[in-house]
């Protein structure tokens, strides 16, 4: 269709190719492709939804928050947009909320920070319980090249943490990157989250996990970074 919006095919769902979504900070402003930041859509599509039953206020405040402006459809997931294809990637639920020390971090924000780094491909975070600091913060990562091991992947660990410090600030350096040639997925390309927090806390993964599409990255993935 042209004028179409381009779509990566499994890694977003949108209701039909020519829908008008964009990617916007905090403030509503549109950021720079290649750049992370919340998902919105600017113009209405026939099947969208228009209230919530009985509680119309709400339905504004949740979906056309007045700190976007109030006239964009809030997805409610963090997106980053391809610099040279224009493709969307869904990098997770903006909701999904991290409590570290006190400090309210959300798992988009980290994750796109590390995407922004030249070397990552893709991130996903995830949070561990902690005896002082609540939760602290465990990173799933996947770089553009190879797996790194040894002291490799230590250099790398120790890059990442300082760029995350940079981005965000020193409270949301990961505590744990683990890397992986890719991150467990079902086969419509949805990154299974609750796995990944079962492997961050040490237990032995007992759910179904028929639909991975890739489960024997499980393995390569409770490895840690000594």
């Amino acid at each position: 269709m042209p004028g179409a919006t381009p779509l990566v095919p499994g890694s977003c769902t949108l209701p039909f190719p020519g829908i008008d979504a964009a990617i916007v900070d905090e403030a509503g402003h549109e950021v720079p492709w290649g750049t992370g930041g919340l998902l919105v859509i600017k113009k209405p599509w026939p099947s969208m939804i228009r209230t919530i039953w009985g509680d119309p206020e709400r339905f504004k405040k949740s979906y056309y928050p007045e700190e976007l402006g109030g006239k964009v459809y809030l997805a409610g997931d963090g997106a980053i947009r391809d610099k040279t294809t224009g493709y969307f990637t869904i990098m997770g639920r903006i909701d999904d909320v991290l409590s570290v020390s006190g400090h309210r971090l959300g798992t988009m924000e980290i994750e796109s920070s590390l995407v922004s780094n030249p070397l990552v491909a893709e991130a996903a975070v995830v949070g561990k319980p902690h005896e002082i600091k609540g939760e602290s913060i465990v990173a799933y990562v996947v770089l553009k090249g190879k797996r790194p091991e040894g002291e490799e992947a230590k250099t790398i660990v120790s890059q990442l943490r300082e760029w995350v410090g940079k981005e965000i600030g020193p409270i949301a350096k990961p505590d744990d990157i683990r890397f992986g040639d890719n991150l467990p997925k079902t086969r419509s390309g949805k990154i299974m989250r609750r796995l990944l927090r079962s492997l961050a806390k040490g237990e032995e993964i007992t759910s179904d996990i028929s639909t991975l599409d890739n489960p024997s990255i499980l393995e390569q993935l409770k490895q840690t970074i000594q």
